[in-house]
């Protein structure tokens, strides 16, 4: 049966060489799109991410920089003189602004020392209770100085002078171990609680000055004491005009221990 011959040419009809020589000339030719795009992709990719590393490496490494420079820039906070005492020191009976530590604040700043003062000085406290508060004062504050002034109340209460030396010794140490100068403020008994008591109550000062290696003001009340108008009715706690001249005995022992901080 003769069948009619299609109107174009069918695949059975093309030579396979052609085919082949056709299609390897294709190839050649005219590659895939395909095939030369995935790796310009990936080239490019790749660019990409580095880029972007770099970029990021970058952000940290600023944002490392203001962090530093905020925490180096931050202003360090004022050296601290910490004051503890007695009534001598705590003011007792006039107002706290009129006593002599907080002239001595007044002081530290007009003549630009950039000083904070702690009065930590309760009326009443002996060198024993003193004793037993400063390790937490210590730890609160870190201060640079702590000017001790401590043992009128052991000799009024005719406590043991012994045990009295031990206490402020002790006290002197601490606060050497944690890193603090110390400035010692003595203190003299009236004569009516006998002289072989008031001896060796005084003569406890500067031996602890001595065997410690710290500066000393030998008598808290000099230039004071010794004017009855000076004092108020109970004749051992200054007047508030009186606090000036506390403040410069204090002053003499206290001024080679400052620094210029602002």
């Amino acid at each position: 049966v003769d069948l009619p011959e299609p109107d174009g040419p069918t695949i059975a009809t093309d030579s396979p060489r052609w085919i082949a020589s056709e299609t390897s000339a294709r190839m050649v030719s005219a590659p895939s799109g395909l095939v030369t795009c995935l790796p310009r992709c990936s080239t490019r990719s790749k660019a990409l991410s580095g880029e972007s590393l770099g970029i990021l490496k970058r952000i940290l490494l600023v944002g490392l920089l203001c962090f530093a420079t905020a925490v180096w820039a931050k202003p360090a906070l004022p050296p601290v003189i910490l004051v503890i005492g007695d009534s001598l020191s705590a003011a007792d009976g006039i107002e706290t602004s009129q006593g002599w530590v907080a002239r001595l604040a007044e002081r530290l700043k007009t003549r630009g020392y950039g000083y904070r003062v702690v009065n930590a000085s309760i009326s009443g406290d002996t060198s024993a209770q003193g004793l037993t508060r400063l390790p937490m004062e210590l730890t609160q504050h870190r201060p640079a100085i702590v000017i001790l002034e401590l043992g009128a109340n052991d000799g009024l209460r005719g406590l043991s002078v012994t045990a009295m030396q031990a206490n402020l010794a002790k006290m002197i140490s601490l606060s050497k171990q944690a890193g603090a100068k110390v400035l010692l403020l003595g203190i003299l008994l009236p004569p009516n609680y006998g002289p072989e008591y008031t001896q060796k109550f005084a003569a406890v000062y500067p031996r602890l000055a001595q065997d410690y290696h710290v500066p000393l003001v030998p008598f808290l009340l000099e230039g004071v004491a010794q004017h009855r108008e000076w004092l108020q009715a109970d004749g051992m706690h200054p007047l508030a005009p009186a606090e000036q001249q506390v403040l410069d005995n204090v002053w003499v022992k206290l001024a080679s221990l400052l620094k210029k901080t602002t």
